[in-house]
């Protein structure tokens, strides 16, 4: 067991670091036409399970995840282990997202968040809403860097060091 200053100290974090303190600025992005094909790989070689996807100005206009790609062949959030398995075997799911480029399966509307948000305020957004990632965006919407969980676990145990 943690001491009570310990324990005071852990229940703070979040509050004094703010989003661009935390969050990737190389952020990896996509458009619309590009292949999900071409994505899918990208999201597996280097291990990510988001990319957002932006306009020519770089504007955010949604994001396409690893959730959005097996949608594709018909995976969806509620499909388990077993019913992936089946499908792999040859039993085809009912219902299926069509689509060959990023656009047709992206999701569109998209959560952002600004870099002076604090990162409490981020964790409470991601658990309620159930997402891994946000894009960070300026006030003119364009993409500035993107925070995800693994980003704020790595902040938190610096702090906590």
């Amino acid at each position: 067991m943690g001491s009570k200053s310990s324990n005071q100290a852990r229940s703070t974090v979040g509050f004094d670091m703010v989003v661009k303190d935390v969050m990737t600025k190389d952020v990896i992005t996509v458009q619309k036409f590009e292949s999900v094909m071409a994505v899918a790989d990208m999201l597996a070689t280097r291990n990510i399970s988001g990319i957002p996807v932006v306009d020519k100005q770089g504007k955010v206009v949604g994001i396409i995840t690893q959730a959005d790609i097996l949608s594709v062949v018909g995976v969806r959030k509620e499909h388990t282990f077993k019913d992936l398995l089946k499908h792999m075997l040859g039993e085809p799911f009912l219902e299926r997202r069509m689509g060959d480029i990023v656009g047709d399966v992206m999701t569109s509307r998209v959560l952002t968040t600004s870099p002076q948000t604090n990162i409490a305020e981020i964790v409470r957004i991601m658990d309620e809403k159930k997402i891994r990632r946000l894009p960070v965006v300026d006030e003119k919407n364009k993409l500035v860097g993107i925070i995800s969980r693994a980003d704020i676990l790595k902040a938190v145990l610096r702090k906590l060091r």
